[in-house]
C-alpha cells in the first residue's frame, strides 16, 4: 500500500424532536469523523488542513452543539494529525459562533475565504468586518502552526499529550483515544464534543482497512454517547450545507414511510470538478434508483441507523457474537430496543472504549460478517449498502440546495486512476462472492429491479473486456485489411451508425437536461473509455490473480490534494491536462494510442496487409474516433514533467503495440 490517506466521517444522529430524547441524553446527534491514513504519514499527500477544514465545517453546522458529537479515527497513529485537531478545536471555539452569529453558507474557512460572494447580508457593518478581519487571521495562524508542524513532523516533541505516540508505527501501535474538547456543561450554542482515536494494530492482526475502521468507532461511540443515527463523510467532503443534518432527519423522521430508511444518502459532488461522471450519475442513477429501494451507499454523506448496522432483527444470539465486552453488549442492547444508554461524562469511558478498540476484540465475533460495516470486499461501501437493502430496508436520497457536501476532487490524475481501479476490484469481488446481487435476489429481500441496479455498477471489471476488444479491433482491421463494418455504400452501415448516433444523443441529452456543458460531455465520454481500457482493466486483473491465489487484494488509498483555489481558478487553465507517472494504469491506454497512430500511419503509407477484403470508411472513423478519445495521451506523448507520460511507459507501450502488429501479420500470413 501506497503512503495515501483518506478521511471518512462517520455519525450518530438523532432527532430535536423531543419524542426521540429517550434515545439519547437530550435527543444528542453524535458525529463521528474517521480519518484513514496510509502506510506512512505524509502532510504532502494528505494534508492535515484539508481534515481541519472538514471538521469545522461539520462543528459548525446548524444543531444545537449538546447533541452533536465528532469522532476523528486515524489510522495512521500521527501525532501531525492528533495536534492538528487540538489546534483545530481552539480556533473552533471562534469559529463556530461567528458562523452561527452571521448566518455564513460555507463554513469550511479554506473556502468561505475565497468566496467573497457568500458573505452574509451585514457584511457591509463594522462589527461584521472586524470579526472577519480576526477569522482571517486566527485562521491563517492556524494554517500557519499546522504547516510548520508539519514541516517538522520528523523532529516532534513527544511530550506531553503527544507522549502516548512515543515509539508507535502506522501498523504497529496500541489504542489510542483522547478526548480533546467535551461539551461538559451541555451548552446548545457551544462547541460539540470531539474526540480522537486511533485503534489498535499489529502486523499479524488484520485490520479490514477502512471497514474495520468504521466498525471500531461504531463501537466506540455506541459505548460513549450511542446515539441512534450515525454520519459518515470522507475527509475531503465538508458540509456545504450547514442545514444538511435537518434535511436528513427530515426523511428519518418526518414521512409516512420513515421507519423503512436503512439509511440517506446525499451525493458526491466536488468543487474543482463540479460535473464529473459521477455528478451526472447521482442526477440519473441515484434519482431513478430511489424509486426502488433507493440509492447505494457510497460510503460518504451517508446517514445510518445504528440499530440497523448493529443488525435490527438481532437476536439473544446476535448480541452474544457482538464481542466479549458487558458494557458495549448492554449499549447494543439499549440501542436495538430504543432505550437510553449513554456515559454523562466522556472521559469516565475511556478504559472500557479501549477494549473495543483493540485488535483482538472480533474475534469469534459476528463483526463485519452479519453486524457492522461488512468485510470481504474492498468497496466495503457497496456490499454492506446491499445487505441492509437485502433485509428489506430502504435508502433515502437527500440532495438539498445548496448542495450537502463538497470535497476535492480530480479528474483524470493518477490518484483517480487508481481510485476507479479499486472500485473495479472491489465490485468484482462482490460479484463472485457469496453475497452478490443475484443470489440476495432470490434468497432474500433484495428486490429484482434494485439487483439489476447493483449488477450495473458491479460489472465495470468485466465491461473491459469487450472495450478493449473494440478499441482493438479497429486498428486490427486496418493492419489486416479486412472489416467488421459494412461498407458504405451498403445499406447495412445504417445499423451500426443508427445505434451510435441514438446512444451520443442519449447521453448528451442528460448533460443538456440537468444543465452540465456539452464540453463536459465529451471529456467525460473520453475518460470513460480510458478508465474503462485502463483501470478496470488491471481491476479485472487483478481479481484474476486473486483468485488464482497469486496475489492479495490491496487498498489502495487515493491522495487528498489541498490547493486553496479561487471558484474562477476551479477551471483553470490546466484543469483539461491529464497527469501521468509510471503506474500500471496508463500502459494500457498508451498501447492502445501508439496501435492506432500505427495502423492510421501503416495505411497512409500503403503498408497494410495485400489480399484482404478491404477496409472500409467505417473502420477509419472509429480508429480515428478512439484516437480523439485517448487524445491527452498523445498529447503527453510531446509533454515533459507530470503532464508527459515518463519514459519507461512509452517503453513498454511501444513493446506491446509492436507485438500486436507483428501478431496481426502473422494472422494475415496463416489465413493466406
Amino acid at each position: 500500500m501506497d503512503s495515501l490517506g483518506f478521511l471518512l466521517f462517520y455519525a450518530n444522529l438523532v432527532s430535536p424532536s423531543s419524542g426521540f430524547s429517550s434515545l439519547a441524553p437530550n435527543g444528542l446527534l453524535y458525529l463521528t469523523t474517521l480519518i484513514h491514513n496510509g502506510s506512512k504519514n505524509d502532510p504532502y499527500l494528505e494534508p492535515p488542513i484539508l481534515t481541519v477544514n472538514t471538521v469545522l465545517s461539520l462543528l459548525a453546522v446548524d444543531y444545537p452543539a449538546h447533541r452533536l458529537a465528532c469522532y476523528v479515527s486515524d489510522d495512521g497513529c500521527s501525532p501531525l494529525n492528533f495536534y492538528s485537531l487540538v489546534e483545530a478545536s481552539k480556533f473552533a471555539k471562534l469559529w463556530v459562533p461567528f458562523c452561527k452569529k452571521y448566518n455564513i453558507g460555507v463554513r469550511a474557512p479554506f473556502r468561505y475565504f475565497l468566496r467573497e460572494s457568500d458573505e452574509p447580508p451585514c457584511a457591509s457593518s463594522w462589527e461584521f468586518q472586524q470579526d472577519w478581519e480576526k477569522m482571517k487571521e486566527e485562521y491563517e495562524r492556524l494554517c500557519g502552526n499546522i504547516e510548520a508542524a508539519a514541516n517538522n513532523s520528523t523532529s516532534f516533541d513527544l511530550t506531553g499529550e503527544l507522549e502516548v505516540f512515543f515509539n508507535t508505527e502506522c501498523q504497529n501501535h496500541p489504542t489510542i483515544i483522547k478526548v480533546i474538547w467535551e461539551n461538559m456543561q451541555g451548552l446548545s450554542d457551544g462547541i460539540p464534543h470531539l474526540i480522537y482515536i486511533s485503534r489498535e494494530k499489529r502486523p499479524k492482526n488484520p485490520h479490514h482497512y477502512k471497514a474495520g475502521a468504521m466498525n471500531v468507532l461504531t463501537r466506540v461511540s455506541g459505548l460513549m454517547t450511542n446515539a441512534p443515527f450515525m454520519l459518515n463523510v470522507d475527509c475531503d467532503m465538508y458540509a456545504n450545507n450547514p442545514e444538511l443534518v435537518l434535511h436528513a432527519m427530515c426523511l428519518f423522521l418526518g414521512s409516512s414511510d420513515e421507519r423503512d430508511w436503512g439509511f440517506v444518502q446525499c451525493p458526491q459532488y466536488f468543487y474543482d470538478r463540479p460535473t464529473d461522471h459521477l455528478a451526472v450519475l447521482h442526477q440519473t442513477l441515484f434519482k431513478g434508483m430511489v424509486g426502488i429501494q433507493g440509492p447505494f451507499y457510497a460510503g460518504s454523506g451517508t446517514f445510518h441507523r445504528r440499530n440497523v448496522v448493529y443488525g435490527k432483527e438481532a437476536d439473544d444470539e446476535l448480541l452474544k457474537k457482538i464481542g466479549n465486552s458487558k458494557e458495549f453488549i448492554n449499549s447494543a442492547a439499549h440501542a436495538l430496543k430504543g432505550k437510553a444508554y449513554f456515559t454523562s461524562i466522556l472521559s469516565k469511558s475511556l478504559d472500557v472504549v479501549h477494549q473495543v478498540a483493540g485488535c483482538d476484540y472480533e474475534h469469534s465475533s459476528d463483526w463485519g460478517k452479519k453486524v457492522g460495516f461488512l468485510y470481504g470486499s474492498i468497496t466495503e461501501d457497496m456490499i454492506t449498502g446491499m445487505m441492509i437493502h437485502a433485509k428489506g430496508w430502504r435508502s433515502g436520497y437527500c440532495s438539498p440546495d445548496p448542495r450537502a457536501f463538497l470535497g476535492c476532487g480530480a479528474l483524470a490524475d493518477p490518484a483517480a486512476m487508481s481510485q476507479q481501479k479499486r472500485w473495479a476490484t472491489g465490485f468484482l469481488e462482490i460479484l463472485f462472492s457469496k453475497t452478490n446481487p443475484i443470489f440476495a435476489c432470490f434468497t432474500s429481500k433484495l428486490q429484482f429491479r434494485q439487483c439489476l441496479a447493483y449488477l450495473w455498477i458491479l460489472i465495470w471489471g468485466l465491461r473491459s473486456i469487450p472495450e478493449v476488444c473494440y478499441a482493438a479491433l479497429p486498428a486490427y482491421c486496418i493492419i489486416t485489411n479486412s472489416s467488421f463494418l459494412p461498407k458504405i455504400q451498403e445499406l447495412g452501415i445504417c445499423i451500426p451508425v443508427t445505434l451510435f448516433v441514438i446512444y451520443k444523443v442519449y447521453t448528451l441529452s442528460d448533460y443538456i437536461r440537468i444543465g452540465f456543458p456539452i464540453d463536459s460531455w465529451w471529456v467525460n465520454s473520453c475518460m470513460a473509455r480510458i478508465s474503462a481500457t485502463g483501470a478496470w482493466f488491471l481491476g479485472l486483473l487483478n481479481v484474476i490473480l486473486k483468485f488464482l491465489g497469486l496475489s492479495e487484494t490491496i487498498f489502495e488509498i487515493t491522495q487528498k490534494l489541498h490547493q486553496p483555489r479561487t471558484p474562477a481558478d476551479d477551471c483553470g487553465k490546466d484543469d483539461d491536462k491529464m497527469i501521468f507517472d509510471e503506474s500500471p494504469v496508463f500502459i494500457p491506454g498508451t498501447t492502445i494510442l501508439l496501435v492506432h497512430v500505427s495502423a492510421l500511419a501503416m495505411a497512409l503509407l500503403g503498408l497494410e496487409a495485400q489480399g484482404g477484403q478491404g477496409t472500409g470508411l467505417g473502420e477509419f472513423f472509429c480508429s480515428t474516433y478512439v484516437v480523439l478519445c485517448f487524445l491527452p495521451f498523445l498529447q503527453g506523448l510531446f509533454r515533459r514533467g507530470k503532464y508527459g507520460i515518463p519514459l519507461p511507459t512509452i517503453c513498454k507501450s511501444s513493446a506491446l503495440a509492436l507485438l500486436f502488429v507483428h501478431l496481426c501479420k502473422m494472422s494475415t500470413i496463416s489465413v493466406n
